[in-house]
């Protein structure tokens, strides 16, 4: 089964390039928007696997995003690409979680490497848990 992702950039231009090479060159579904505030009502009603997220972006910065995803999951991959990298952005990103940290301009070839990764790794975690609750269930049943 592809992984779902979801990616947020106030440039429709960006999500539209995104977008493209995800569906030309993977088998990920792909849910974009260019508003942040969107994205509590997507995670709401899809099962998002990663997100992508520029850094700068009106209303609510892509740090600020990656926040309130963790709070609704923190399994999720959190994946921020920036035209405007910094040491110091890309330091707090990590130190908040983000799975990675990406400046524009980058190589198809690269996101689409970072995503596989995340994606190998989310479909892990998601094993993991359901393991975790059949081991859960199988003690509850010898008690």
């Amino acid at each position: 089964m592809p992984g779902k992702i979801l990616i947020v950039d106030d440039e429709k231009g960006m999500l539209e390039l995104l977008s493209m090479t995800f569906k030309h060159k993977t088998d990920y579904e792909v849910i974009t928007t260019t508003d942040p505030v969107e994205v509590p009502r997507i995670l709401a009603e899809n099962d998002i696997d990663i997100v992508i997220s520029d850094l700068r972006m009106p209303e609510i910065d892509g740090i600020e995003l990656m926040d309130y995803v963790k709070q609704v999951d923190e399994t999720i991959p959190f994946i921020v690409i920036t035209a405007y990298g910094t040491i110091e952005s890309a330091v707090e990103a990590m130190k908040k979680g983000a799975f990675d940290y990406i400046t524009k301009p980058f190589r198809k070839e690269q996101i689409i490497l970072t995503v596989d990764r995340a994606m190998k790794m989310r479909q892990l975690q998601k094993e993991n848990i359901k393991l975790k609750e059949q081991l859960e269930q199988m003690r509850k049943k010898q008690v």
